[in-house]
């Protein structure tokens, strides 16, 4: 799995929506989901690059799908 570089947050959540996810809540973490699946994206700048692997995964995308959202 080709990995993900450090994100920042506000560009990991623009690319969430575009693949239709939409903001439930917002505090230290912003809480997405699309009806099915919920994800969650802290709000840490820049994001780990195993954490967002992980978030693409529960999103249900692949990295590639991801990368082409930003």
């Amino acid at each position: 799995m080709p990995k993900l570089p450090g994100i920042n947050h506000l560009q990991a959540i623009r690319a969430l929506e575009k693949c239709g996810f939409k903001i439930i809540r917002q505090g230290k973490h912003v809480i997405l989901s699309d009806g099915t699946r919920t994800v969650v994206v802290p709000r840490n700048n820049p994001i780990n690059a195993f954490t967002m692997g992980y978030i693409v995964k529960e999103a249900g995308m692949t990295v590639e799908q991801f990368r082409l959202l930003l």
